[in-house]
């Protein structure tokens, strides 16, 4: 108590006497609430490169079918001449784009490439430059429980942005022939997921938010930024990735049961629907090789290239069958430029 007393005497004693009339020194400023941003300051810093991209798609494209040919989506730029990084599946058979900034700047945009493997794509929004370009992070040391945030806009431009953490990091597959060895899944959920940037707790990219998964509270899928760094100069140049040898593409649609992989679904455009397969059969090998799930699909069908013949054997009518499928390129289906 003796030594805070002394402290407070000698400060007073060294405090310079305000004398009646005399100038004093400008006070303080005050910073008003409403100059201070609510945002926390990792999603300040991925803000200024999200925009929001409004997508017309072919009406009779096959795509549009089941996406619908009106989409709305984000994106991050990640150039400053003003390329974007999104979701593939938002720009197939894309006819005119509408992108818009944060500062309500609208201007076209051009579908520049597709990786359609990972499930990224890429456009480049017109007008000058420089644009606003987001941080590209790292996400391998990203662990459960590791703070994110989920930032997007909606259909008004208005900022959408969830706090959250790291649910898991772990292998996906889905049904249309799509699979990541390693998938970063955020919790809670955002409502305006697709094409949405992801950031550490520096404000770093370190995904792409793809979709929305599970039940009630949702999670969300996001497509790691490693899967794009090392290739974003070829897509932007190419339009894909042509150093990659093509997978084959089957439009053969699936779904795992406790009793095995099944058809469930033929894509209209896909060679699996003209050649044979039907709703319900039970797909028991590849290329003579046992599979029981659609992990061990993929790794078998994406052990061979583009254009190769695939045989798969099928139960159907408790009978097993042999259909070859004749493989195709997926890119060639959709037009970029």
């Amino acid at each position: 108590m003796k030594r805070v007393v002394t402290l407070t005497l000698a400060t007073l004693l060294l405090t310079p006497a305000i004398v009646p009339g005399a100038p004093t020194s400008a006070p303080d400023r005050r910073l008003n609430p409403g100059e201070v941003s609510a945002l926390p300051s990792f999603v300040q810093r991925v803000e200024p490169a999200i925009v929001g991209l409004r997508v017309r798609n072919a009406e009779s494209a096959a795509s549009s079918a089941r996406l619908g040919s009106r989409r709305f989506g984000s994106a991050v730029i990640f150039d400053t001449r003003g390329y974007a990084l999104t979701v593939s599946y938002l720009l197939l058979d894309a006819v005119e784009i509408e992108a818009r900034g944060r500062d309500g700047r609208a201007v076209s945009a051009q579908v520049v490439g597709f990786d359609l493997d990972s499930g990224l794509g890429v456009v480049k929004l017109e007008g000058p430059g420089p644009w606003p370009v987001a941080t590209l992070g790292d996400s391998r040391a990203m662990a459960e429980g590791a703070r994110t945030g989920t930032v997007g806009v909606d259909e008004d431009n208005d900022l959408v942005q969830v706090t959250g953490t790291v649910n898991a990091v772990r292998r996906f597959s889905a049904y249309w022939e799509y699979m990541l060895d390693r998938a970063i899944i955020v919790a809670p959920a955002s409502p305006h997921w697709g094409g949405s940037a992801v950031v550490n707790d520096r404000g770093e990219l370190i995904g792409i938010a793809s979709l929305r998964l599970g039940e009630a509270p949702h999670v969300n899928l996001a497509i790691p930024i490693e899967k794009f760094v090392p290739v974003k100069d070829e897509l932007i140049e190419s339009g894909r990735i042509a150093s990659r040898p093509p997978r084959p593409w089957l439009g053969l649609y699936t779904i795992s049961m406790p009793a095995g992989l099944f058809v469930s679904e033929l894509s209209p455009v896909g060679p699996a629907s003209r050649a044979g397969f039907q709703q319900g059969d039970r797909i028991l090998k590849v290329n003579g090789v046992a599979v029981a799930s659609q992990e061990e699909f993929y790794e078998q069908l994406w052990s061979r290239r583009a254009g190769d013949l695939i045989e798969l054997s099928v139960q159907r009518d408790n009978q097993v069958r042999t259909i070859s499928v004749p493989s195709v390129d997926r890119h060639h289906l959709f037009q970029i430029r």
